[in-house]
């Protein structure tokens, strides 16, 4: 009892869903950076090319997009060049998919870990969406880089002051992957099936957004029924505001918004909850 004031760190059982320590995160900031850190290094580790995967990836994607879709399938691109459209679509769902799948296995993919030291177990989805944002940056400079190929080319792309919004959707982006990651790997300590239903699931849910094809192919409705889809407004925000061409609405941005912060609150909680005897059933 005289030591008590001495400790630095108290655990407790917390008997309360709201019972989340966000100063707690703040603390263990470095043991952040640490996984932040090693998620990038090891990505790549012991591969031939290393880090030019980062390029690679999206290139071939891009390519594969433009013979199937742009080629073969001639799905419109809103007049932009295709390599520019399926460059702003694939950024930004590798981040998506990239930051579901790896939150969603968060409990069952470091249980040994979670088994043998304490720490704020938040801190690994929120290293992963971190660590994603790397990549994200890399692909965005090679976007940058194709960008300014058209533009010096004579092509009619520009970006305009939405520009300004581009941080702001990715922090969308990030919360809305976040919230449904941790949720679903909530559920995947008990449910197994759902991680593999849920890898599936992304896979699908690229295709009911715009990714490969622009808003405007659809009739005014259908546009509306597409808008349910909370990234739906954020990409063709991201090409409003980067190459001048998509639909940008603030009713349906405020959506997504408020959607995002309903999906990581919640998420939090059920994280927060699962944290407690997840070891039980892991």
């Amino acid at each position: 009892m005289k030591n008590e004031g001495n400790w630095t760190t108290v655990i407790q059982p917390k008997t309360n869903l709201l019972d989340i320590d966000f100063k707690e995160l703040i603390r263990y900031k470095d043991l952040c950076r640490m996984f932040v850190r090693r998620n990038i290094i090891t990505q790549y580790k012991q591969t031939i090319l290393g880090p030019l995967w980062f390029f690679i990836n999206p290139v071939l994607t891009m390519i594969m997009y433009m013979v199937v879709f742009g080629g073969i399938a001639r799905i419109s691109t809103d007049g932009l060049p295709q390599p520019l459209f399926y460059l702003a679509g694939i950024c930004l769902w590798n981040y998506v998919s990239t930051c579901l799948t790896q939150t969603a296995t968060t409990f069952v993919t470091n249980q040994h870990i979670f088994g043998k030291v304490y720490f704020p177990r938040l801190v690994m989805p929120v290293s992963t969406v971190i660590s994603a944002l790397f990549t994200l940056g890399i692909q965005l400079l090679l976007f940058v880089i194709v960008y300014l190929y058209f533009v010096f080319g004579g092509y009619d792309v520009a970006p305009n002051i939405y520009i300004l919004l581009v941080p702001v959707l990715i922090l969308m982006l990030a919360g809305l992957a976040l919230g449904l990651g941790i949720i679903i790997s909530s559920l995947t300590t008990k449910y197994r099936d759902l991680s593999i239903f849920f890898t599936f699931a992304v896979q699908l849910w690229m295709y009911v957004t715009p990714v490969i094809y622009p808003l405007s192919v659809m009739s005014e409705e259908k546009q509306w029924i597409a808008a349910i889809n909370p990234m739906t407004s954020v990409f063709e925000a991201f090409r409003y505001a980067t190459l001048g061409t998509g639909t940008f609405n603030w009713l349906q941005l405020g959506y997504s918004f408020v959607f995002m912060c309903v999906v990581l609150g919640v998420g939090i909680v059920v994280f927060n909850r699962t944290q407690r005897s997840f070891m039980d059933t892991v």
